[in-house]
């Protein structure tokens, strides 16, 4: 592996943006924009996460957006309301208002002098999840999608039931991790004096989750919401599925390459619940080279022969003895 520091495009960031919606909500954005974009608007990559963007996935970000706008990609990373340093309260996941809310700011990315109107929307696991809600409400500014490690059915394949069974440990924890998470202050640098004020409305408004979901312990409409399984055909934009054997979300790809009607790829290797460029067990890829080809297919009409290649690829384990844990499973790819 070899780490590449030059890209066709220097690269600004903007390290804090307000994107103000209908309702008078200021959400927090970070961008990163190839040079001179303003006057040479280019294609958009939106993600749009509660795990704000200043520390929880600032690594991440600062790696795999930059590669994106390096390449000629307005990148856009958005702290969803009540998280981060955005404004209001978040609830639950993959609620009416995020939805709405992320609808708004599409707009808003296609209004933008930097931004062709052509936008894309992508993200593991929460941001692939409501990247295929998004795009059943079919905004005409989403053009394509690339998701990593998600699922098409929220009560039969997730991590709060499994087939109707309830799983204690896995809702338990997760719960746990966005009650810290929404308990976060916003930073000071960007909020400035408000931070303390929209920190104590935060916690006062904070509430475990699973509360919510042990009350919905059949498939009723509070796990259909969010469910693409419900209509496939409400997705209209082409789909790149990706996961891997050692994540729990992989029995989505299949199900979405047999049910969606559009231009659709799937991906799994023998990762876990990563990004495939880092995924482990390994053997990592490319990945930020493969999303490339996507993008670039679909955003920038550029024939990369991605659309040649089959629908499927997949990584056929070897068998190894029992262990607690893979650093790397042999294999070889098959399509």
């Amino acid at each position: 592996m070899s780490v590449r520091e030059k890209f066709p495009f220097a690269v600004e960031i903007v390290e804090n943006c307000w994107i103000a919606l209908s309702d008078g909500t200021r959400l927090a954005a970070r961008l990163w924009l190839p040079e001179g974009a303003a006057n040479r608007p280019v294609p958009a990559l939106f993600e749009f996460l509660p795990y704000r963007k200043n520390d929880g996935t600032a690594i991440r970000d600062a790696r795999r957006q930059a590669y994106f706008a390096g390449h000629g990609y307005a990148a856009v990373r958005v702290d969803m309301r009540g998280s981060g340093d955005s404004d209001g309260i978040l609830t639950d996941e993959y609620t009416e208002q995020e939805h709405e809310d992320a609808l708004e700011i599409l707009r808003w990315i296609a209004a933008q002098p930097w931004c062709d109107g052509n936008i894309g929307m992508h993200g593991i696991s929460w941001g692939g999840f409501n990247s295929l809600q998004v795009a059943a409400r079919q905004p005409p500014e989403l053009k394509a999608l690339l998701v990593i490690g998600f699922t098409d059915d929220r009560y039969h394949d997730d991590v709060h039931y499994m087939g109707g069974c309830l799983l204690t440990q896995q809702m338990l924890s997760w719960s746990a991790v966005m009650f810290a998470y929404n308990a976060a202050p916003p930073d000071p640098r960007f909020v400035g004096e408000r931070w303390r004020e929209l920190w104590f409305q935060r916690m006062a408004a904070n509430r475990p989750w699973v509360e919510t979901w042990v009350d919905h312990q059949r498939r009723d409409a509070y796990w259909r919401h969010g469910s693409i399984c419900e209509d496939y055909g409400a997705i209209q934009v082409p789909v790149y599925a990706v996961g891997g054997w050692a994540d729990s979300y992989n029995n989505s790809i299949p199900r979405l390459l047999q049910n969606l009607e559009v231009p659709r790829k799937g991906l799994i290797g023998p990762w876990c619940h990563t990004f495939p460029e880092v995924g482990e067990p390994g053997p990592a890829i490319g990945f930020l080279q493969e999303s490339l080809r996507w993008w670039d297919h679909w955003l920038k009409g550029i024939d990369t022969g991605i659309m040649d290649e089959p629908m499927l690829r997949s990584w056929v384990q070897d068998s190894l003895p029992p262990a607690r844990h893979y650093d790397y499973r042999p294999g070889r790819w098959v399509a």
